[in-house]
């Protein structure tokens, strides 16, 4: 198996000692719960575990690297199992041919049910099986109901991972049949060390990381996605004159990200409180509090739709505009 990042090699190895049938393992994005819950998986499921994991040489770790292991079912959003190489059902990826559907963005309950299906057959090694569902809360209410009597009572020795970012967002009933498991934070060391293994400079490491909120995953999406420590820096001063920098171009869940953070900032040295994602120097040195509260609302308005097929050039004019005014009202 690959190696797994310092912050979460500890966590797995605190896991592997405990017992039960279902683990939520939860916190913010960008922390590795998919990568922990994973790496726990392969551990479960190994003929040679040691006391760090999945020995990664026998043929059940042979069979997760490969995306083929007959007792793991990793049951994830559509558009998230094709980028992480996860094959989709045959009937799915009929719909999707055949009638031009999109992947999903949720778990379908579709899959829910063939998975059902998958914990009442006999597994193959007396290993039993195992489920990882990331991000659990993509499960809607129908989703996350058909699941909760075989995740209160799992067939045969069937066990549970639930990878989730926002644990608010499922069901009281679905986080009361698991065992909690919150996310440990890296070190800034810790973290830029991953970064730069990722092949992250050392120059770009510390901006990107605060840009990420501390989040080393995020981090390395944003660099991922072109974004420079330079551009990050200067990418607030660049919308006050309503220019998108390094904006343009990116996927509008990145641009409202970035706005978000913008704003969340200035209300902060609005109130005389510390920036989190960017250096206080480069914020715009005007802050109007009513101004920047309710731009604050207006963006959390878009986020609610902000994977709705809109007009990306379009779109981004429009926030890029709102931001400026924002940004230049003065108190």
């Amino acid at each position: 198996m690959s190696l797994l990042a310092p912050w979460l090699q500890s966590q797995l190895q605190t896991l592997m000692l405990r017992s039960g049938h279902a683990f939520l393992l939860q916190g913010p994005s960008g922390l590795g719960q998919y990568e922990l819950g994973l790496a726990l998986a392969a551990a479960w499921l190994c003929q040679q575990p040691t006391s760090d994991g999945a020995c990664g040489t026998c043929p059940s770790c042979h069979g997760i690297q490969v995306r083929a292991h007959s007792d793991l079912t990793v049951l994830m959003p559509e558009t998230e199992m094709l980028a992480l190489g996860w094959p989709l059902s045959e009937k799915a990826q009929k719909d999707i041919d055949e009638k031009n559907r999109k992947p999903s963005r949720e778990i379908r309950v579709e899959s829910m049910r063939q998975l059902l299906g998958f914990t009442q057959t006999t597994g193959s090694s007396a290993n039993g099986k195992v489920v990882l569902i990331s991000p659990a809360e993509r499960m809607n209410t129908i989703t996350a109901n058909t699941l909760l009597k075989t995740l209160e009572e799992p067939p045969g020795n069937t066990r549970f991972i639930l990878a989730c970012h926002a644990a608010h967002e499922l069901l009281p009933t679905v986080r009361s049949r698991c065992q909690n498991h919150s996310m440990l934070w890296p070190t800034v060391e810790q973290a830029g060390q991953w970064l730069q293994s990722q092949g992250v400079s050392e120059l770009q490491t510390l901006v990107l990381l605060q840009a990420a909120g501390g989040r080393p995953e995020d981090a390395l999406a944003l660099y991922q996605a072109g974004i420079q420590a330079s551009q990050w820096r200067a990418l607030p001063m660049q919308l006050s004159r309503g220019d998108p920098g390094a904006l343009a171009d990116n996927p509008a869940a990145l641009v409202l990200s970035s706005l978000q953070k913008l704003c969340h900032d200035m209300l902060q040295t609005s109130v005389g409180g510390p920036p989190r994602y960017f250096q206080a120097g480069d914020l715009p040195k005007t802050a109007n509090f009513k101004a920047l509260s309710q731009w604050s609302r207006e963006l959390l308005q878009s986020a609610k739709s902000v994977d709705h097929p809109y007009q990306q050039g379009l779109l981004l004019e429009a926030w890029v505009n709102r931001a400026q005014v924002a940004l230049s009202a003065r108190g």
